[in-house]
């Protein structure tokens, strides 16, 4: 009895610590998502930009 007792309470317990780890994630609209993924687009285009224009500095340093 008892060992089944520790076996649901700590099922219960474990479900318990699951559920609200899922729950609490943040349900994003699709149009949400896109603008964050073109965002993102946005963003690492202009770090590559940044990338070439230092290249291109130490490049003509060099020389």
């Amino acid at each position: 009895m008892k060992k089944s007792f520790l076996f649901l309470a700590y099922a219960l317990l474990f479900t318990i610590s699951i559920s609200s780890f899922t729950s609490c994630r943040d349900e994003k609209s699709t149009s949400e998502k896109v603008e964050e993924t073109i965002d993102d687009a946005g963003d690492n285009i202009e770090e590559g930009v940044e990338e070439i224009e230092d290249e291109i500095d130490d490049a003509t340093d060099d020389n």
